[in-house]
């Protein structure tokens, strides 16, 4: 009888530590698919809904890869379709896009460039507003639909306010490593073109057309790209750095007498008759040394004067002084 106990006995403890063995590991098991569940959760959570980024006015706080955006600034608009973000864009001024950026008349129209469409963009329901100088006024206003992000340039730290602006864009749509292929790519060209420039030691004076009125630009205006960044020597340090320049006559032009022209057309870029070649032909513009020498730089006017500081219009822009130092 004491035998067949112990048997039972020894097989009830074997049953039990099998029991315990099961135990444990479904137990640890469990602890797994928790920590598991738990390593996923905390990765969900770990991807922000908001960042900060950097602007004309500070630091603000904008959504983290917004999906529906409402762009004024051509510029801006440029660099979102180089790095592949185009598509988010649900708004635009469609009436003052330069033709490069025709695709984008496809968009809804958020208003004028100047005179945004409150109303229609409130439909719109945009998770980002992106404004320039042009609609600064309206910048209250916007901010009440949608965190809205004003871009401007420094006309007297050109590039790295042109950087710091791509950098900012590229941050908030998650596409820092295409932005900085693309800074560094058009660097290079810069410091060629820059190297070329002041080798060649010719003047140079930049004048915008605008219905037979001339005014001219020098360094510290919307148009100093030329003179800090590419490298151009001004004829004139003295210009009054306005928006729109200073008002000249075109004895100013034989007075200071330029090695080299450029010319933007301000009636062609907002779609006037065009009045560059009228301007070119003028004999007093011919008595220069640039009309001399056969250096009179057209500028495609719209994407200096609509754009101007995007990935692409700064591509076309150094395409376009390129011939003066050919």
């Amino acid at each position: 009888m004491k035998k067949i106990a112990i048997g039972v006995l020894t097989i009830g403890m074997v049953l039990g530590l099998a029991a315990c063995g099961e135990s444990t590991q479904g137990e640890s098991q469990s602890s797994d698919t928790t920590q598991a569940q738990t390593a996923t959760e905390d990765t969900v959570e770990e991807t922000p809904t908001d960042i900060e980024v950097t602007d004309g006015n500070g630091t603000i706080t904008v959504p983290n890869q917004p999906e529906k955006v409402v762009v004024f600034d051509n510029s801006a608009l440029d660099t979102l379709n180089v790095l592949g973000v185009g598509d988010r864009v649900v708004g635009a001024a469609t009436s003052n896009l330069p033709a490069y950026l025709s695709d984008f008349e496809a968009v809804e129209s958020a208003g004028g460039i100047k005179e945004p469409d409150l109303e229609k963009i409130n439909q719109l329901q945009p998770d980002l507003i992106i404004i320039s100088g042009r609609q600064r006024e309206y910048q209250e206003e916007l901010a009440a639909i949608a965190p809205t992000i004003f871009l401007t340039v420094d006309n007297e730290n050109t590039w790295p306010s042109i950087e710091s602006n791509i950098q900012t864009l590229a941050a908030i749509f998650g596409k820092e490593d295409e932005a900085q292929a693309h800074l560094t790519e058009l660097q290079s060209q810069i410091e060629t073109l820059h190297a070329q420039a002041e080798e060649s030691g010719l003047s140079a004076l930049v004048v915008m057309v605008n219905e037979g009125n001339l005014s001219a630009f020098g360094p510290g205006s919307r148009y100093s790209i030329l003179y800090d960044t590419f490298g151009f020597i001004p004829v004139d340090d003295t210009l009054e750095a306005s928006t729109h320049g200073e008002s000249i006559s075109y004895e100013f032009l034989l007075e200071k007498n330029p090695d080299l022209l450029f010319v933007v057309d301000r009636t062609q870029a907002i779609g006037g008759e065009e009045s560059q070649s009228a301007f070119i032909s003028n004999e007093i513009v011919q008595e220069t040394n640039a009309g001399q020498q056969d250096k009179i730089i057209e500028l495609d006017a719209e994407v200096w004067y609509l754009a101007g500081s995007g990935i692409e219009s700064i591509e076309r822009m150094l395409t376009d002084a390129q011939p003066a130092v050919e």
